[in-house]
């Protein structure tokens, strides 16, 4: 029997404004050095399915690897956007900080890092250059270009990413079958969970070892991306893989929610979801819908994998009329 969840937390005084064009360079910035500690991660951390052991965890005041290891020495890595501090800590009481702002260039945070990482004995090889970002391409040891932090932007940035990761947590508590972490993916620099059906999917024709083993199941996913040159503005998705076929004639909620990549993804722009009277319960119709249309295009069992802390169908179906939009 399905059970009436409990209440959201309350909403927060304002979203803030994070146009993309005010703040790219720090963008860039802040996702090389992500990238850098991303890398590290990989090395110091055992494989997992879906690359889920290489993510960043949003925690109370920025993103942490959690716990990786490395020459017999457990340590873990944050990002700290309250302070605008990288903070490394071992098991063996070994604390190091330094300073992400001041114009530290993305070669001098590289060398930096390392130094510390090999002070502490955790320091591990790293493959010296960008993946997955089309318009930065130099290695890191050799990026003094990438140098600007403007602490504002950082601050809205987080605290729209963890605004965000919240919602989805709750989002992720309304289904029972396989699901990711809510988590950040370093190489694309996304807030991502997604949900499994349970069934294997046909492998990719062509598909490189990355998303080959991203995709080996289907799955429905969602997210948050804070921009970048193809998409300069802040937005919220999902996607379905492999793509149903009449996924778009499904209907989205609120109604700013819309079909693009010929149908292939749902888009809702974080200024809709900032402007609206309820933020939370808007980006969670807009999580709802866009599940509903991809479950039912790929034929899940929806009904079977609703976890008792789901709302009832009828306020699912309040929750979609609320900004209902049919394509």
């Amino acid at each position: 029997m399905t059970t009436t969840p409990p209440p959201s937390p309350p909403e927060p005084p304002s979203l803030p404004e994070l146009p993309y064009e005010a703040w790219s360079e720090t963008h860039d910035t802040i996702h090389l050095f992500a990238q850098i500690v991303g890398k590290v991660k990989l090395a110091a951390t055992h494989p997992q399915n879906h690359w889920w052991n290489i993510t960043f965890s949003p925690d109370a005041r920025g993103l942490t690897t959690r716990r990786l290891y490395a020459n017999n020495v457990f340590f873990d890595i944050a990002f700290d956007f309250v302070d605008h501090r990288l903070v490394i800590r071992t098991d063996r009481g070994d604390v190091r900080t330094f300073a992400l702002d001041g114009g530290l260039s993305v070669a001098a945070f590289d060398a930096k890092l390392h130094a510390t990482l090999a002070e502490l004995g955790v320091d591990v090889p790293l493959l010296e250059h960008p993946f997955g970002v089309d318009h930065l391409k130099t290695p890191f040891p050799e990026d003094t270009e990438h140098r600007t932090y403007q602490r504002e932007y950082v601050e809205r940035y987080w605290r729209a990413l963890g605004w965000s990761a919240d919602v989805l947590q709750e989002f992720a508590g309304w289904f029972t079958g396989k699901t990711s972490p809510v988590h950040v993916f370093w190489h694309s620099f996304d807030l991502a969970m997604t949900r499994f059906s349970g069934k294997r999917a046909a492998p990719l024709a062509e598909a490189d070892p990355v998303t080959a083993e991203a995709y080996t199941h289907e799955v429905v996913s969602f997210g948050w991306w804070p921009g970048d040159p193809k998409v300069p503005f802040p937005a919220y998705y999902s996607y379905t893989a492999p793509q149903p076929e009449g996924l778009a004639e499904h209907p989205l909620s609120p109604e700013q929610a819309e079909w693009v990549n010929d149908g292939g993804m749902a888009l809702l722009r974080y200024d809709a979801v900032r402007a609206a009277e309820n933020p939370r319960r808007t980006l969670l119709a807009f999580l709802q819908t866009a599940f509903e249309a991809g479950s039912k295009a790929a034929g899940w069992p929806a009904e079977e994998l609703t976890s008792n802390w789901c709302p009832t169908p009828d306020q699912l179906r309040a929750l979609a009329r609320s900004g209902l939009r049919v394509r």
